[in-house]
């Protein structure tokens, strides 16, 4: 069976340039391209593929996933969120079939794998914190002020260091309850390494990681399971603060403080704030960066590039072609949804150098792209 993959490049570079152009918002979300992947796959019998991992892009990847079978019956990809530790450990025992985590793997757990291992950045999001304040519409938090309330160290909503940056807001004198996530999860560990970056007492004492020690003794702290859990313990609680990505706050119609941003300027997240990030971002050869504390007066501090894991060689040789198959579609269909969900379109290089490494899956395999 020949199996070769085959890019129309015409198309990529104008698909990838109209998709950086949307991002920015200098397009009209009815004006993104339409333009669409065309498999000619050369299996008849579907083809299951299981994953599983950080609960940050579940929301889209279930999405693409959905519409990726409406498009190709033959296609069944299954996607459970289950944190990005879990995520990897099923990965790296060979559970599932493909992998999904916030932070990219390291270099002990890329020889812990056994196995050569692709880290595809197929998506970007912001990690926001949602609050929960009765008639508390509009609310800044300086880079002291929020790293130093997850450290238990402000523990009161009227407190000066919050009062200075938020003018006419009429903060109450209430406790504040921190809700934080208690399984091993990428977005704790992307959301860690920021304040380790931003304030040096947090690197000493509490450090980064997928899971910490969260304060106890001050303040009130409560864990919840997956973004999911934060989200409904921020929601049914007044007077919390907690740290999810966009897309939950979106959905579920929670009120975000804008950041203090290593330029001194305090930005929400948006689309156009998370693109900004990116744009200071150069990615290494193996695609593998750490966004601690971004540069640029528009960037929102806290954005991350979210990874699939995926093997470059799989035993099934149909299953090999799925893969690059729901790559390429969630490189191109899948795109034009990551803005309606929160989630931020990745920039043109990005896209351009995730197909060309997804080419090592199927060095033989043909997929047809059109143009728009």
């Amino acid at each position: 069976m020949q199996r070769r993959l085959r890019y129309v490049l015409g198309f990529i570079f104008a698909f990838v340039a109209a998709v950086s152009f949307a991002a920015c918002g200098t397009q009209p979300t009815g004006d993104r391209p339409q333009a669409s992947v065309e498999m000619d796959l050369p299996f008849t019998q579907p083809v299951v593929a299981n994953g599983a991992g950080a609960s940050f892009p579940a929301p889209l990847y279930q999405l693409w996933f959905r519409n990726l079978n409406n498009k190709e019956r033959r296609l069944q990809f299954n996607y459970q969120s289950v944190g990005s530790g879990a995520g990897i450990e099923r990965f790296t025992q060979r559970v599932i079939d493909f992998g999904a985590s916030d932070i990219a793997m390291t270099d002990e757990q890329l020889a812990a794998a056994g196995r050569d291992v692709l880290m595809l950045p197929m998506t970007a999001g912001s990690i926001v914190i949602p609050y929960n304040l009765p008639g508390v519409d509009s609310l800044q938090l300086s880079r002291e002020a929020y790293s130093n309330i997850f450290m238990g160290k402000i523990t009161r909503w009227n407190d000066p260091k919050i009062v200075a940056t938020n003018p006419g807001v009429n903060l109450p004198d209430q406790p504040i309850n921190v809700m934080h996530r208690s399984d091993g999860s990428g977005t704790t560990a992307v959301f860690t390494q920021h304040l380790s970056a931003i304030n040096p007492e947090w690197k000493q004492t509490i450090g980064s990681g997928t899971t910490v020690e969260w304060p106890t003794g001050t303040g009130s702290f409560v864990g919840g399971r997956g973004n999911e859990g934060v989200t409904a313990l921020v929601t049914q609680t007044p007077n919390s603060i907690g740290y999810v990505e966009f897309n939950f706050a979106k959905t579920n119609n929670l009120s975000v403080a804008a950041l203090e941003n290593k330029a001194g300027k305090f930005v929400k997240p948006t689309p156009e704030s998370g693109m900004a990030t990116l744009e200071q971002v150069e990615l290494p050869e193996n695609l593998r960066a750490f966004i601690t504390d971004p540069t640029g007066d528009g960037s929102y501090p806290l954005v991350t590039y979210t990874w699939m894991l995926l093997n470059k060689k799989y035993d099934d040789p149909n299953k090999a072609i799925a893969m690059e198959a729901m790559v390429q579609y969630c490189l191109t269909d899948g795109q034009k949804e990551s803005p309606n969900l929160g989630f931020i379109t990745l920039p043109a290089s990005v896209i351009q150098r995730v197909a060309k490494a997804a080419d090592s899956i199927t060095p033989d395999f043909t997929i047809s792209i059109p143009s728009a």
